[in-house]
């Protein structure tokens, strides 16, 4: 454990169940506390910041104690070195941006808060905002604002909940690489509550998945993404993500070439210079696999790969495989009947066929 580490470990009574964790989380990068509606996300992050008292608590950030119930510790909210972005950006409107910031700084009276705050305003790009109010400002804008004043605290860690669940969809391609700039230029750690598959897949780093108030998988994303045993499988999203390069771009066909541990897939050009990192997203519904090397096929990328694990999928008519490929792990939604015809099991050679692929940074 790291002096910047998370450690939460705490329970909170709810009507229909209690939300139990205990969790060490990393002291940097986004930890997305994923899950449908109810599963206690919004709950745990209010915990973390003291707006509700948790109890056989212990809530340590970056080595400080924020509650401690064994030895009756427990700071209120506005001594929590934190920032927090709700879904609503709840900016003063009778402010200009530059007022809303520097009420973030006053209110949080941290010695190196101008500091902060002008890091943050370059950051998120809202230099030229600052001059304008609320009412002027695009859904994507005002929720950068919230960011912004978030981080003029000097936080510990900064808690944002859904704070895209209220934009449209050209709103939240707007505001997403602001997000993932954070993720990579930020050294405090981030809880980011979500139930969008699509905001999980691009800006995780940690994940944890919560279902009735317990957790029900913990680790780096692309390996909970890639274990039979998670519950983020189930369903029509299952995939995994893969960490590469574009090491080419075919300019005749508007192709570009990403390079990764397993191999290599042809994706759509985005015009992403070469050599630069990506993240790649491959759900399970779109690959299939074969017992030899694919020929003649419209299926441009074809990998071979070791069945590593089968397990039942939602529905009883197929199954879930993963795929081991070099380093990397690729899962494939295939039915039960494919899986008896090609005699499939673990340890089987098998060549897996990705028909779409994602760059999804």
């Amino acid at each position: 454990m790291s002096g910047r580490d998370l450690r939460l470990r705490l329970t909170l009574p709810r009507a229909d169940y209690a939300l139990q964790v205990d969790l060490q989380l990393p002291g940097q990068g986004i930890t997305v506390l994923f899950g449908a509606s109810g599963s206690g996300k919004t709950s745990l992050l209010r915990c973390v910041a003291g707006l509700e008292r948790a109890q056989q608590a212990h809530v340590a950030v970056a080595g400080e104690v924020w509650q401690d119930d064994a030895s009756g510790v427990f700071l209120p909210t506005h001594r929590r070195a934190l920032g927090y972005v709700f879904q609503e950006a709840s900016l003063f409107e009778h402010l200009d941006v530059q007022g809303n910031l520097d009420y973030g700084v006053r209110r949080a009276r941290a010695p190196q808060g101008r500091q902060q705050l002008q890091a943050a305003i370059e950051l998120l790009g809202i230099g030229q905002l600052l001059r304008r109010r609320p009412a002027q400002l695009s859904g994507g804008e005002r929720q950068r604002v919230a960011i912004a004043r978030a981080l003029a605290t000097a936080p510990r860690v900064l808690l944002l909940d859904e704070p895209m669940a209220a934009l449209d969809l050209a709103r939240r391609l707007e505001i997403m690489p602001w997000l993932e700039r954070l993720r990579d230029e930020l050294s405090i750690p981030m809880l980011y509550v979500t139930h969008s598959p699509d905001e999980l897949a691009r800006l995780a780093d940690h994940l944890v998945v919560l279902e009735r108030g317990q957790v029900r998988a913990v680790g780096p994303v692309q390996q909970v993404l890639a274990s039979l045993q998670s519950p983020v499988v189930v369903g029509e999203d299952a995939g995994v993500l893969l960490q590469g390069r574009i090491a080419e771009r075919d300019e005749d066909w508007q192709l570009a070439r990403v390079a990764f541990e397993g191999g290599e897939l042809w994706v759509r050009d985005r015009e992403i210079p070469v050599g630069q990192s990506v993240r790649l997203r491959v759900l399970a519904r779109d690959v299939s696999l074969t017992t030899t090397e694919p020929h003649h096929t419209s299926i441009q990328n074809h990998l071979p790969g070791r069945i590593d694990s089968i397990a039942p999928d939602s529905h009883p008519s197929q199954v879930l495989v993963r795929v081991r490929c070099g380093e990397a792990v690729l899962l494939a939604r295939i039915t039960r009947r494919a899986q008896a015809l090609l005699h499939l099991q673990p340890s089987s050679i098998v060549w897996v066929q990705v028909k779409s692929v994602a760059v999804v940074q």
